[in-house]
């Protein structure tokens, strides 16, 4: 049987934009700019179909960077972070009938913002990089995989851990495509069981497949030709962005003003 992907204009004059944003994110570039796909989709649609159709997107872009940034990641920061990362999901899964979208949004957005004034505090300026600490890099792992699970906006909790340990451009993109490929495939179970991957669901994250590779790519280059400074400028600037948008979008849902 054919399978019918989502027909509204609307959708993918978001999505388009969404899976783009996506993919540089994947690539390397703009750290967490990835993360608003699916509230930029959740525009549109709930944010359950929308996390179920990014999940297949997300695993061919994790592909590619698995290939682009072969051998490059931290290894020791992968041992702290994963299976912590993969109790997140866990949890998440656990937790999945007792939490709403508004909560999980609020509290990535609060997080965001939490790190970028940290980062421009007085004590915090020229510090230099930390050293990796085992029990917080498991309280942000397995946040991380948590907000992952729930709407793919695993980002800012992984942004927090390692932005602080100074990370040159591509160790730091390679080691969050190990951490989230891994993450994104333990997934798939309990998206399947939670019946996000539907006929349409698939349908449609087929249409948008093939702007994953060149998104991917293209966040994999601009790593290569923008100085560190710059990137870890771009990092923070965006998260300021996307906090502001989530920290609003959550209070909006819960408050019911939105």
């Amino acid at each position: 049987m054919l399978l019918s992907p989502i027909s509204d204009p609307l959708f993918y004059a978001v999505a388009i934009p969404a899976v783009i944003l996506a993919g540089l994110g994947k690539g390397g570039f703009g750290g967490p700019i990835g993360m608003l796909a699916v509230p930029l989709m959740a525009l549109v649609i709930p944010p359950i179909q929308a996390a179920g159709i990014m999940l297949p997107v997300l695993l061919v872009m994790d592909a590619v960077g698995l290939a682009a940034y072969r051998g490059t990641f931290d290894r020791k920061a992968i041992a702290i972070l994963l299976p912590a990362g993969i109790l997140g999901v866990g949890l998440g899964w656990l937790t999945a009938a007792f939490v709403e979208d508004a909560h999980v949004t609020l509290l990535v957005g609060v997080i965001s913002l939490a790190f970028v004034a940290d980062r421009f505090r007085p004590g915090r300026r020229g510090g230099g990089a930390l050293p990796h600490r085992v029990p917080s890099g498991v309280f942000w792992g397995t946040l991380s995989g948590f907000t992952s699970f729930v709407s793919h906006t695993g980002g800012p909790p992984y942004q927090i851990y390692m932005v602080p340990r100074g990370l040159a451009p591509a160790l730091f993109a390679g080691t969050a495509v190990i951490f989230f490929t891994t993450v994104n495939l333990v997934k798939l179970v309990p998206y399947f069981l939670l019946g996000q991957f539907d006929a349409a669901n698939l349908a449609t994250a087929a249409v948008l497949l093939p702007l994953a590779p060149l998104a991917t790519l293209a966040g994999w280059r601009l790593t290569r030709i923008v100085r560190p400074q710059l990137f870890y400028g771009a990092v923070y600037a965006v998260m300021a962005f996307v906090g502001t948008k989530l920290v609003w979008d959550g209070l909006s849902a819960l408050l019911g003003t939105g």
